[in-house]
C-alpha cells in the first residue's frame, strides 16, 4: 500500500508542475509565433494531451480489440467538455468569440456529425476510417490558415524565445503523460487494496486518468487568465478524439460497435457538443461565454454520466 500512496502523491506533485511549465511553454509559443493562444491551444496542446488516447487506440487495434478505441474516444470527449471544461468554468468564466463559435465549434459539430454517419450501421469500415482521418487533415488545415490570418502582435517586453518556449512545451508534455499515468497506476493499486472492482475502476480512475493532461493543463491556464488556452484545448483533443482517435485504430482493425455506444455514449457526447453553441453565441453580443452556473451543470452531467455507468455495471 506504501509505494501506490507515495505513487499517487508524486503523481500529483509532478503533474501540477508539468502543467505550469506545459502552459508557460504553450502560451510563450503563442506570442513568439504572433498566433493566438486559442490555436496553440487547438493544434498543440490538443494533439499532445491527446497522445495518451491516440496510443491507446493504436494499441486496442493491435491487440484485436479496437472497441476500446470508441469507448476511449467518445468517454474522453465527454470527460473534457463536462469535466474539464465544468471545471474550467467553475474557476474562472471561459469567454467564447464568435469566430471561435461559428467556426471552430462548427468543425467540432461537424466532426461529430461525420462520425455518427459512420456509425449509424453499428460498425466501422476501413474506407470509414480513411474518411474520418481525410475530414480531420481538411479540418486541421482550415484550422491552421485561419489561425495565421489572425496574426497577433506581441508587446516587445512579452517577447520570448522560440527555442525555450518549445523545450518547455516538450518537458511538459512528457512530465504530464508521466505523471499521469503514475497517478492512475497508484490510485487503481490503491482501489484494488480496498475492493473496488476492475470494471468500476476503469470508468472511473482509468477513465478520468487518460484526460488527466487536458485537466490539469486547462485549469492552470484558467488559474492564469489563459481560458482561450483552456477552450482550445477542449475543442482541439474532441477533435482529435473523434476523427483520429476512431479513424486510425478502424483502419488497423475494423469494428463491430456495442448498441449502447448509439443508445448511450454518442447521444451524451453530441448533446454536450451541441450545447457549447448555445453557451458560446449570443445574438446581440460579440462573445459568449461558458459561466460558473454552466461550468456546474457540465459538471453535474459528468457526475451524472459516471454514476449511471457505475450503477448499470455493477448491477
Amino acid at each position: 500500500m506504501l509505494i501506490p500512496i507515495l505513487a499517487v502523491i508524486a503523481g500529483i506533485a509532478v503533474l501540477v508542475w508539468s502543467a505550469d511549465k506545459f502552459v508557460d511553454g504553450a502560451t510563450g509559443l503563442a506570442k513568439a509565433l504572433g498566433v493566438s493562444s486559442f490555436l496553440i491551444g487547438a493544434i498543440v496542446i490538443g494533439f499532445g494531451t491527446s497522445a495518451p488516447e491516440i496510443t491507446v487506440s493504436i494499441f486496442a487495434a493491435l491487440g484485436n480489440t479496437p472497441e476500446l478505441a470508441l469507448g476511449n474516444a467518445y468517454g474522453s470527449n465527454i470527460t473534457n467538455i463536462a469535466l474539464i471544461l465544468g471545471v474550467t468554468a467553475l474557476i474562472c468564466p471561459v469567454p467564447m468569440s464568435r469566430s471561435v463559435v461559428l467556426k471552430d465549434l462548427l468543425y467540432l459539430i461537424f466532426a461529430t456529425v461525420a462520425s455518427l454517419a459512420v456509425i449509424l450501421n453499428q460498425s466501422i469500415s476501413r474506407i470509414d476510417g480513411l474518411i474520418l482521418i481525410g475530414v480531420f487533415a481538411v479540418i486541421l488545415a482550415l484550422q491552421i490558415r485561419q489561425g495565421l490570418k489572425e496574426k497577433v502582435v506581441a508587446e516587445e517586453e512579452e517577447k520570448v524565445s522560440t527555442a525555450k518556449s518549445w523545450m518547455w512545451l516538450g518537458i511538459g508534455l512528457v512530465l504530464l503523460v508521466g505523471s499521469s499515468k503514475l497517478l492512475v497506476y497508484g490510485a487503481t493499486e490503491i482501489a484494488k487494496s480496498l475492493g473496488v472492482s476492475d470494471l468500476v475502476i476503469g470508468l472511473t480512475v482509468v477513465a478520468v486518468g487518460t484526460s488527466l493532461p487536458e485537466l490539469a493543463s486547462s485549469i492552470i491556464a484558467a488559474r492564469k487568465g489563459d481560458t482561450a488556452l483552456a477552450l482550445g484545448n477542449v475543442i482541439g483533443s474532441n477533435l482529435f478524439n473523434t476523427l483520429l482517435v476512431v479513424g486510425i485504430p478502424s483502419v488497423i482493425c475494423p469494428m463491430k460497435l456495442d448498441s449502447m455506444v448509439l443508445l448511450r455514449d454518442f447521444p451524451v457526447m453530441a448533446f454536450l457538443t451541441l450545447l457549447l453553441f448555445p453557451l458560446g453565441f449570443r445574438l446581440k453580443k460579440s462573445e459568449g461565454r461558458v459561466g460558473r452556473v454552466a461550468g456546474g451543470f457540465l459538471f453535474a452531467v459528468y457526475v451524472g454520466y459516471v454514476a449511471y455507468l457505475v450503477v448499470t455495471a455493477t448491477a
